[in-house]
C-alpha cells in the first residue's frame, strides 16, 4: 500500500466524490419508496411499476456501485494514512456500517414493495428517510473534528 501514499489526496478526492454519489442515492431511494408506496395505496399499478423500474436503475447505476467504491477507497485511506488505531475512525466505521445496513434495508424494502407488500405507513417511511442525513452529519464531524 505504500506505493499509493503519493496518491493519497487523489484517493481522498475520489472517496469524497463517491460518498456524495452514495449519499445522493441514499436520499433518493427512500423518497422513491414513499412515492412507490403511495401509488400502491392509491391502486395505481402502472405508476407503481414505473417506480420499481426507477428504483432498480438507481440501485444498479448509482447506489450500490458508489457504496462499494466508498468502502474500497475508505479502507485504502485508513491503511495508507495509518489510521487504524484512531478512535474517530472506529466510530466513523460504525456509522458507515449503519449506512450500509440502511442501504440494505432500503433495497430490501424496495423489493418488498415490488411484490405489493407494504410493511410501513407513509409517516414512518418518511421519518426513516432522515437516517442518512443524521449519520452523514456525525461522520463529517468525526472525520474533520476527530473528537477522539
Amino acid at each position: 500500500m505504500e506505493f499509493l501514499s503519493g496518491a493519497y489526496l487523489w484517493i481522498v478526492a475520489a472517496h469524497v466524490i463517491f460518498v456524495i454519489f452514495w449519499m445522493a442515492g441514499l436520499f433518493m431511494l427512500p423518497r422513491y419508496l414513499v412515492y412507490h408506496q403511495e401509488a400502491l395505496v392509491a391502486g395505481r399499478a402502472e405508476e407503481a411499476a414505473l417506480w420499481v423500474e426507477r428504483e432498480g436503475k438507481l440501485r444498479a447505476i448509482i447506489l450500490t456501485p458508489a457504496m462499494i467504491v466508498v468502502w474500497v477507497l475508505g479502507l485504502t485511506l485508513a491503511t495508507i494514512g495509518h489510521h487504524w488505531g484512531e478512535g474517530w475512525l472506529h466510530a466513523k466505521l460504525l456509522f458507515v456500517l449503519v449506512l450500509s445496513g440502511y442501504h440494505g434495508w432500503a433495497v430490501g424494502y424496495a423489493k418488498t414493495l415490488a411484490r405489493g407488500v407494504m410493511r410501513l405507513d407513509g409517516r414512518r417511511l418518511r421519518m426513516i428517510n432522515e437516517v442518512p442525513a443524521l449519520a452523514g452529519a456525525v461522520i463529517v464531524v468525526l472525520v474533520f473534528v476527530k473528537p477522539f
